[in-house]
């Protein structure tokens, strides 16, 4: 990449906001310990420093309150960025989310835009338990007048973050924070992805596994295992969930004649069986096999670090079912 450094995740994302703040002054972040604590992942360190506590704003602990704040705000011309701690406390904002900032626009004839953002960390990983390991995508994904992202690397975290600031929409941005630390190439300046822009992150032959957030990296790491067996997988990373690109997913399994759809969410209701169906209407003749899924487990998230590293599929269990549909088995 031209001018790549290496970044974490966490510092890709971080610095999206400075350049935006900077950019910008109408934008503005709400959220709890975000402020002079740096966020409870680090993953606001410094914003308070350079931007104060007119800009970068800690709330009390009442996420919906807070909420209806940020999309006041963003009703009269602000951009905010409200961080909700972790992915599972989406619950106390839902009402203001999908009954307000998901609507305005529509009930007010275009009249009112509500452009923010709500970032938030989901992931079973780090012995959090059930309360705070949850990946609720899903729930927004269901919702029309919301935007949904789920950037898997630190290029796409930077670049998905700076669209989803400057977008007139509400705009969900989930982080999955066993990601944070994660490093990659981050170019400098900004090389925008559009919000509904696929992208093929492995070309293979033989079999597509579309797989969101951290599931992308077990499906490269499965594609590896499976290059073993003789067998070629393409890896496809939807990055932005709503609006879904269709045609490169539809594309990529065309190609193929079979199709694995990976989530980090629970498996029932969820996202693999939206992309599935989405497959098998676009594609079905195209089909060699049923579209397999895998997502977490549906029971609620344990504890235990032995029982918590059940709650999601693994590479091996993805090479596995990927070289049976290969093979006809």
């Amino acid at each position: 990449m031209h001018n790549a450094r290496s970044l974490t995740y966490r510092a890709a994302v971080l610095e999206a906001l400075v350049g935006e703040m900077r950019r910008d002054d109408a934008v503005i972040m709400l959220g709890e310990d975000i402020g002079a604590a740096g966020g409870v992942f680090k993953q606001t360190a410094g914003l308070f420093t350079e931007f104060g506590a007119g800009r970068i704003i800690d709330t009390p602990i009442s996420e919906s309150g807070a909420f209806g704040i940020a999309v006041g705000a963003a009703m009269a011309g602000q951009r905010p960025v409200f961080e909700v701690m972790f992915g599972d406390f989406i619950t106390l904002i839902m009402d203001q989310l999908v009954n307000q900032a998901a609507k305005l626009n529509y009930m007010s004839a275009g009249q009112f835009k509500v452009p923010l953002v709500v970032r938030t960390a989901v992931g079973i990983g780090g012995n959090l338990g059930p309360q705070h390991s949850q990946s609720l995508h899903a729930w927004s994904s269901h919702i029309p007048g919301l935007k949904v992202v789920m950037p898997s690397t630190p290029v796409d975290a930077k670049n998905l973050m700076v669209a989803a600031i400057r977008d007139d929409n509400p705009v969900l941005f989930f982080e999955d924070r066993m990601l944070y630390n994660l490093r990659g190439d981050v170019p400098e300046g900004d090389y925008l992805v559009p919000i509904g822009s696929a992208d093929v992150k492995r070309e293979g032959s033989d079999v597509t596994i579309i797989a969101t957030s951290r599931m992308v990296h077990t499906a490269l790491a499965a594609a590896d295992l499976l290059v073993k067996d003789g067998i070629s997988a393409e890896v496809v990373d939807p990055r932005s969930l709503v609006p879904l690109d269709i045609a490169t997913l539809v594309t990529s399994v065309k190609k193929t004649s079979r199709a694995i759809v990976v989530d980090g969410g629970y498996q029932q209701y969820g996202v693999t069986g939206e992309i599935a169906a989405t497959i098998a209407e676009h594609a079905f003749d195209h089909l060699d096999a049923p579209v397999i899924r895998f997502g977490s487990a549906d029971v609620p998230i344990p504890f235990s670090r032995t029982l918590e590293s059940l709650m999601l599929p693994d590479a091996e269990n993805l090479a596995q079912a990927a070289a049976a549909m290969v093979r006809g088995r």
